[in-house]
């Protein structure tokens, strides 16, 4: 069985693997039971490296060693291989977690603070202007922002543009709306995004915005984020724009206000 290029690719970034430990996993799980030798024709891989290879699936629990001579091996099923990754994903991380929880209470994070209010002034990320890049940026920082919020929160976006805010942000907008503030969204509603206006409606009041293809939000007359990329951009590649400007956002404000009162309710 001949194994793609890309499937060998993907394999390799979800199990963490390296290109001759793919290689001959997936030449294994042809046979189901193999040798070394045989695994090493039909996968590519050099002779000398397969026994080590072998070897170190069987320690992340790819492969079994069948005893005997010849000495076999025996691939362990996609299903149990996925829930035995699973488990040991869920404890590195878990092990990471603790780690990073210690670390407060260690010198370098003293050093780190020492550091960082060493000059000056204090920046905070709300007090400049910037370019945010990846999804797990973006909406950090506008979920900071937005749980600063005073008195309103006005958001404008796309058909699937506002499916990916009401997943990242939808917690953060029902705090900010029970603390009163005043939450408003206008967006295209169409079949693709019916069911978030169901959920968006418990943070927020809700319009149906036609014709009008753009991204941003508008916090407080003051902070304004823009969405310069498609709303269909890969999350990492994901793209906004911070600006920290009373003048922008009061106009904005301002054509948002108009704006919606010329909307009908959704």
């Amino acid at each position: 069985m001949v194994v793609s290029e890309d499937l060998l690719a993907r394999l390799r970034k979800i199990f963490d693997l390296n290109l001759y430990e793919v290689k001959i996993w997936t030449a294994l799980l042809s046979k189901g039971v193999s040798t070394a030798g045989e695994l090493s024709e039909i996968s590519g891989v050099p002779r000398s490296r397969t026994y080590d290879i072998l070897e170190s699936l069987e320690r992340k629990g790819f492969v079994i060693m069948k005893l005997g001579k010849p000495t076999k091996f025996i691939a362990v099923p996609p299903s149990e291989v996925i829930e035995r990754f699973k488990k040991v994903v869920m404890e590195e991380a878990e092990r990471k977690l603790q780690l990073i929880d210690k670390i407060r209470e260690t010198e370098v994070f003293q050093e780190l603070n020492k550091l960082y209010e060493k000059g000056e002034e204090y920046v905070k990320a709300e007090e400049i202007s910037a370019m945010l890049r990846g999804s797990l940026n973006v909406y950090s920082q506008l979920s900071d922002l937005m749980k600063k919020a005073q008195k309103k929160i006005y958001i404008v976006s796309s058909e699937e543009g506002i499916i990916r805010k009401v997943e990242k942000l939808l917690p953060v907008l029902q705090k900010v709306r029970n603390k009163g503030i005043k939450i408003k969204v206008a967006f295209p509603i169409t079949e693709k995004n019916r069911e978030v206006v169901e959920e968006l409606k418990k943070a927020a009041e809700v319009k149906n915005l036609k014709d009008v293809n753009a991204r941003f939000c508008v916090i407080d007359g003051k902070y304004v984020v823009f969405f310069p990329t498609p709303d269909t951009v890969s999350p990492n590649f994901e793209t906004a724009i911070l600006v920290n400007s009373e003048h922008l956002g009061k106009a904005l404000d301002y054509m948002f206000e108009n704006l919606w009162e010329q909307l009908k309710k959704s």
